[in-house]
């Protein structure tokens, strides 16, 4: 799926202090081999989304930490986000939200058993699971703070940033194209398009904030930006967005609080998961989810994780990553600054803002023309050897100073909010243009308890002796009871063909209790998994692989009375299974 950025648009925000969701692509390293097709393996989903965290305190202060990516020149960025009163603006860590998104994605581990003996048995190859891959505030100053409709909230300037809140007077009319007519006048390079989106939060009372990059800044210095405001509730202000969505635009929310959170005004989405390829769910997992989301009109998230927000926090920041700095910081860089530079460069190359830093703080090697920061960056060592007592023009001093304030300190603001936060809850879902009608609000509910991103599944191989293991039948128990029969190494659905639908269930949840299924979908599901996994039948003697309801009926038409009356037999055996599956289905399912 493609991922556009739209320069200099009016891009859609979030909440009443959240932003505008711009497409982030997440990478996927490569599958590994495991010696064959018939072994373990473990797959975590790998998303790629709009990512934004919310975190609400106890006194109901909202914090929401949104990641910006931008393609265009630099003089003509500009970002604006509808925003309740005077939020106090920092910059956050894309290196924070790339450590935990893997650390929460979903994960799909299928174990593989050998039922019997095939012909040529090979039982080789790796049997651990393994490989896979991982879906400051300050006075207003500089632009003319004006009189008229407009007034000028705040300014600052704020990492990478220059920013500015203003307020439009609400009985403007059309107090959009007077807010972006004046932004445009103090130097934000705002596109008109989509302008009126924003209409409904200006007139309900709501202010702008606007970033652009400081003057001599690059598009490679853009990061995530963090926005206090409150009190008040999480809440995505997704209406202005649908002027850039591209088709099915994945978002991906993580809210930290109390308790589990909830949709508080969209469905709550159940997946199917006889539907997930789990021989390869990279592969149709966001497929699945897309059409689940369709299923409840576009305005539905799936709940991905749910649980203690606190052993997250050493994810974003590794206690051992805060006392190697605090190592840098305190030891004494005289005689010393080419060893200490190529340290600290080495050990946090990774994290947002050093480039900056360096740029800001490191003087070029004279001795050699042309080397700019970027090269720097990649070769520390290269430019500054080890052994260089004294760096002409470099105050260590100062480049301490700036580390931590551009680089330790962002990443560690986002550390204390999961050490803070009881709870932590990641939701997923895909939305178009015409889905974003209303603003997806997240609440919290106490009754529920936690959700695991780890799911587990069997599979056994049904082995005979006149078959080999990528002839023999198969069939995978899933973690609801669920069983899928196949054969080979494809499975046996596709999501743009099946007829099952995407959803196990649909439901609507409020502050307390389990929630309203609107929604129940078990039923024909079980239903078609019947009729499917009687056309994939076990090897044995006198009984044939594959072949659809045909074979079955000339194996019962073959035999006695005894044998059709046995199969009859079999048949309600199979429906007490299949009822039994569904009661524990329920069950599981009413847990949370």
């Amino acid at each position: 799926m493609t991922r556009r950025s739209f320069p200099s648009r009016l891009l859609a925000p979030t909440l009443a202090a959240s932003g505008a969701l711009i497409a982030t692509l997440v990478g996927q390293p490569a599958a590994h081999a495991c010696g064959g097709f018939f072994c373990n393996n473990a797959q975590p989903v790998n998303q790629a989304a709009e990512r934004i965290l919310f975190s609400t305190a106890d006194d109901g202060t909202v914090t929401a930490t949104i990641q910006i990516q931008y393609s265009g020149d630099a003089d003509t960025f500009a970002w604006v986000l509808p925003v309740a009163g005077s939020p106090e603006v920092h910059v956050s860590s894309n290196l924070a939200f790339q450590r935990l998104q893997l650390a929460t994605n979903p994960q799909y581990t299928l174990t593989t058993r050998i039922e019997g003996n095939c012909r040529d048995d090979f039982r080789g190859g790796p049997t651990a699971n393994g490989g896979g891959f991982s879906a400051s505030d300050a006075s207003a100053s500089g632009p003319d703070a004006g009189v008229g409709p407009v007034t000028v909230v705040n300014a600052g300037t704020v990492g990478p940033y220059d920013f500015i809140t203003i307020s439009v007077d609400p009985a403007t009319e059309r107090p959009s194209d007077t807010a972006v007519a004046w932004l445009r006048d103090n130097g934000y390079q705002i596109d008109e398009s989509g302008a009126a989106l924003l209409d409904p939060y200006l007139a309900g009372g709501m202010n702008l904030l606007a970033f652009r990059l400081t003057k001599g800044n690059s598009v490679g210095s853009i990061r995530p930006v963090e926005i206090v405001f409150g009190p008040g509730q999480a809440s995505i202000p997704i209406r202005p967005t649908a002027v850039a969505a591209v088709a099915d635009m994945g978002v991906m929310v993580w809210v930290l609080g109390p308790h589990r959170a909830v949709p508080a005004n969209y469905a709550s989405l159940e997946l199917n998961e006889s539907l997930i390829n789990w021989l390869n769910p990279a592969s149709n997992y966001n497929d699945v989810v897309t059409e689940a989301a369709n299923e409840s009109g576009g305005q539905g998230f799936v709940t991905e994780m749910a649980g203690a927000a606190g052993p997250l926090a050493d994810t974003i920041f590794a206690p051992w990553e805060h006392d190697q700095w605090e190592s840098f910081r305190t030891t004494d860089w005289t005689g010393r600054e080419g060893e200490m530079l190529n340290n600290v460069v080495n050990a946090f190359a990774g994290h947002d803002g050093v480039r900056d830093v360096i740029a800001a703080t490191v003087p070029l090697p004279p001795d050699r023309p042309g080397t700019t920061y970027e090269d720097v960056l990649s070769c520390v060592s290269c430019y500054y050897d080890w052994s260089i007592t004294d760096i002409d023009g470099l105050t260590p001093e100062t480049f301490l100073a700036s580390m931590q304030t551009n680089v330790i300190e962002p990443i560690e603001r986002t550390r204390a909010l999961f050490e803070s936060a009881p709870y932590m809850t990641r939701f997923y879902t895909t939305m178009s243009a015409s889905e974003m009608t209303r603003d997806p609000a997240f609440d919290f509910n106490a009754s529920l308890g936690d959700f695991s991103n780890l799911h587990t599944a069997e599979r056994v191989i049904e082995c005979s002796p006149s078959l080999s293991q990528f002839e023999a039948p198969w069939r995978v128990e899933l973690p609801g009871g669920e069983t899928v029969r196949g054969l080979g190494g494809s499975w046996p659905f596709d999501i743009a063909t099946t007829t099952m639908p995407a959803n196990d269930r649909i439901l609507r949840y409020d502050t307390t209790g389990p929630g309203e299924v609107v929604t129940d979908n078990g039923p024909s599901i079980e239903a078609a998994l019947a009729e499917h996994n009687a056309t994939i039948l076990r090897t044995g003697p006198g009984v044939v692989v594959g072949g659809g309801a045909s074979a079955l009926c000339s194996v019962s038409a073959a035999g006695s009375g005894d044998d059709a009356r046995g199969l009859g037999v079999l048949a309600l055996a199979g429906l007490g299974l299949v009822l039994r599956r569904r009661a524990a289905r329920v069950e599981r399912k009413s847990r949370g």
